[in-house]
Parts: structure tokens; C-alpha cells; sequence
């Protein structure tokens, strides 16, 4: 079979989508303090990692094919993928891996600065098992919420283009329930130095998520028609939501802020993912509207209720999710003059369709995360000692700093419950020896 412009751009865009997962890295690492930085990163390539393997082995299989119960496929299948050496279907399971990757890789900026890296490696592929791979084969694999499926012949077909219940919703309220499981940072809401670190990454992480969200919104388009729907509420959602939540943030707090603009952004292409294909571009207009100054209250709420969600997933994805979800049962375009939104005479079909998304979504998410979670927190432990909290889960988990100055670059050397230390280098500028007793790393945003 030759290969067609279609193939061509679905490798393109499978490309954009995963060079989200390391925007992402960098979007997280400076939106923690730097003492962090890395194990941000990390979290995220290391999600690429164990992803990549699991969706050869059995990860597409659980998404597609003759399904249990229309719950989840045959995990043997196509385990291996060696039915489709040979077919272009190749191409389509390389495109689903990427969304995988990125899904669980959001979650992580919930428990930033306080989880063990191991914990999380071992949280990936559970995960996604047990929780990501039955929602995509129920809404896109031909499951319960699928075109003929049992949930579809009562509540109505749901609108998911890219992944508002599947992604968002589903990251969003995982990364509430594991913040609630890990706990909250040591001086949360007290401590004035839990704050980014390094704007300039954050602005760079979210310019790499805008340019990345494009294939991951039109990798789908199945005519150019659609495609250039989906490029301009692309375009517009974020730039809408940018500007609310500035005039937001403005209002409640005095200045705009560039991490206001980076987070406007997100909340944006979070809130266009479900709708990118089905809404106006005007529509499109307001649901960033919505999405940008509603995630600016969003991410306040934290603070009130004790959920030390460190780097705001929850505020932005399951907020934006929910609201780019349910969006559609007002504002879904007619397909063929028939269906659409409420506001276009569709009746509440649609809206209802989309309510019961939402709640199995969040019912799977969230009960499976707390096993899951629990599980590992009372085996093998989510969550560093204060002693590795405080000298920073860089120096604990990887023995490594983002930033060498000074003395910082002079090695590193065990502490009693395995906390690398700094240590001075051998000898000084001047010449001297150094100290006895190298300083302990300050409780601070930039130790």
C-alpha cells in the first residue's frame, strides 16, 4: 500500500503530540521551586518511557478490537502489535501511544516536590492499565460510550474529539485524588517560597503544548474541511482564555502575570479538546472566555479547602475538561442538520450524553486511583522524608541539581537516610580547604 498525505500528516502529527510530553516536563519544572526541577522533567520523560513499551505490549490492544463487556479490548489480541506488522494501523497505534503518554504524565504536577520517583514509576503503568486504557476503548474503541454502544443507546452518543473525558477529565481527578493520598507539602499555604522558580521554562513548556496541541486536536481530521475547523478553534480557544484570565487575575489580584498567561493558555486547549471539531470558531470564542477566567478561580480554590495540588492540575484540566465537556450539550454544531446543542435546538440529548461522559469518567478515575494509590503508599510509600523534602527531591531521588553554582557543582555526598548533600569542592578559589561541615540545602525556592 502506498503511503498517503493522510499517513504522512498522522506521523506528523503523532510527532507534535510527543514533543507535548517534554513541553510538559518543562511547563512543570518551572512552576516548581528549583530544588525540583529535574525530578519534574523526569516524572515526565519517564511516563514516555514505560508508556512507549506498555502500548506495544498490551496497551493498544486494551483500546481497540472486540472488547470485555465493552469495558476494555483483548489485551493479547494484538499484543506485540504483531498483527499489524504490515498495515498501516501501525501508524494509528504510534498516534494513540502519544496520548497515553501525555494523560498520565499530567497527573504528575499534582504531588511535585514530595513524591519518590519510584513510586511514580511504578503508579505509570498500573495506571494506565487499569484506568486509561478502559476509558479510550469505552469512548473510542467501540466500548460502552462508543457509536453502538450500551451506554449510547440510552444516554445519547458523546462528543470526545481529542480527549476532554478521556485526557482531561480523567488526568484532572487522578491528580486530585493523588494529592489527597500523598499530602501536602511541609509549609503549604504558609510557606511563601512553594512558588515557580523559573518563569522563562514555564512560557517555553506552554508555547511547546500550544504548537503540540495542534497535532493532538487535528491529527484526527478526517477532511480538510474539518481540519480547518479545528486549526482555528485551536488558535482562538487558548488566545481567548489567555486574555480572561489576565483580566481575571488583574481584577482579584492587582497584575497580570506571565504565569497567568502560560495558564490561560492551557486552560484553553484543555477546554477546545473535546469540542475542536464540533463548535464555531465563535463558540470556540467563548468557551476560552469561560475556561480562562473560571481556571483563575479555580486554581484559588486549593488554598481554601487544604488540596495542596502543587502545580494546579486540577484547577486547570479537570476545570477546563469539565467545562469543554459539557460545553458541547449547549453549543455542538448539527451533524447533517440533525443533533446539535441546545442552543441549536438539539434538545438536552446531547447534554445528557455528555453528564454521564463525565460521570463515568470521573467515577473510573477516581476509584481507580485511589486503589492504586493507597496500594503503593502502603507498600513501598508515595511520599520522601521531610529530610529529602527539604534538601529537594532532585539531590534525593536522582542525585543531581538542575542548577550548579559554587559549591553545588563540587559533588555530592550520602546523608544518613540517603539524602545526597552538596559538599564543597576540594579546594576554593583562594585556596583554602573546605569547611568541616559543608552547609546543609536551604529550605528555600532556589536550594
Amino acid at each position: 500500500m502506498e503511503i498517503s498525505a493522510q499517513h504522512v500528516w498522522l506521523m506528523v502529527a503523532a510527532a507534535m503530540v510527543l514533543l507535548m510530553t517534554p513541553g510538559l516536563g518543562l511547563f512543570y519544572g518551572g512552576m516548581t521551586r528549583a530544588k525540583a526541577a529535574l525530578n519534574m522533567i523526569m516524572m515526565s520523560f519517564i511516563s514516555a518511557g514505560i508508556v512507549g513499551v506498555i502500548w506495544v505490549l498490551w496497551g493498544y490492544s486494551m483500546t481497540t478490537g472486540d472488547g470485555v463487556l465493552g469495558i476494555f479490548g483483548n489485551p493479547f489480541a494484538n499484543f506485540g502489535l504483531q498483527n499489524l506488522m504490515g498495515s498501516p494501523d501501525l501508524i494509528k497505534a504510534g498516534f494513540s501511544a502519544t496520548f497515553a503518554i501525555i494523560t498520565v504524565a499530567l497527573i504528575s504536577g499534582a504531588i511535585a516536590d514530595r513524591a519518590k520517583f519510584g513510586a511514580w514509576a511504578l503508579f505509570v503503568p498500573i495506571w494506565i492499565t487499569v484506568v486509561y486504557c478502559p476509558l479510550a476503548y469505552m469512548i473510542w474503541g467501540g466500548g460502552l460510550m462508543s457509536a453502538g454502544g450500551a451506554v449510547t443507546a440510552v444516554f445519547g452518543q458523546v462528543i470526545d474529539f481529542a480527549g476532554g473525558a478521556v485526557v482531561e477529565i480523567s488526568s484532572g481527578t487522578a491528580a486530585l485524588v493523588l494529592a489527597v493520598i500523598v499530602g501536602q507539602r511541609h509549609g503549604f499555604a504558609k510557606d511563601p517560597n512553594h512558588r515557580p522558580h523559573n518563569i522563562p521554562f514555564i512560557m517555553l513548556g506552554a508555547a511547546i503544548l500550544w504548537f503540540g496541541w495542534f497535532g493532538f486536536n487535528g491529527g484526527a481530521a478526517t477532511s480538510a474541511e474539518q481540519a480547518g475547523l479545528i486549526w482555528i478553534n485551536t488558535l482562538v480557544t487558548p488566545a481567548a482564555a489567555m486574555l480572561s484570565w489576565l483580566i481575571t487575575e488583574k481584577i482579584r489580584h492587582g497584575h497580570p502575570t506571565s504565569l497567568g498567561a502560560a495558564s490561560g493558555v492551557v486552560a484553553g486547549l484543555v477546554a477546545i479538546t473535546p469540542s475542536c471539531a464540533n463548535i464555531s470558531p465563535v463558540a470556540a470564542i467563548g468557551v476560552g472566555l469561560v475556561a480562562g477566567a473560571a481556571c483563575a478561580v479555580f486554581v484559588d480554590l486549593k488554598y481554601r479547602f487544604g488540596l495542596d495540588d502543587s502545580l494546579d492540575v486540577v484547577g486547570v484540566h479537570l476545570g477546563a475538561g469539565l467545562i469543554g465537556t459539557l460545553a458541547l450539550g449547549f453549543i455542538a454544531l448539527p451533524v447533517d442538520g440533525h443533533g446539535g446543542g441546545l442552543f441549536y435546538g438539539g434538545g438536552f440529548q446531547q447534554l445528557i450524553a455528555q453528564a454521564v461522559a463525565v460521570v463515568i469518567t470521573v467515577l473510573l478515575s477516581g476509584l481507580g486511583t485511589l486503589v492504586i494509590g493507597r496500594a503503593i503508599n502502603r507498600t513501598i510509600g508515595f511520599r520522601v522524608s521531610r529530610e529529602a523534602e527539604t534538601a529537594g527531591v532532585d539531590l534525593a531521588e536522582h542525585a543531581e541539581s538542575a542548577y550548579a553554582f559554587g559549591e553545588i557543582g563540587g559533588g555530592f555526598r550520602p546523608l544518613s537516610h540517603g539524602v545526597p548533600q552538596a559538599v564543597a569542592a576540594p579546594h576554593s578559589a583562594a585556596g583554602s580547604t573546605p569547611a568541616a561541615n559543608p552547609p546543609q540545602a536551604k529550605e528555600d525556592s532556589f536550594a
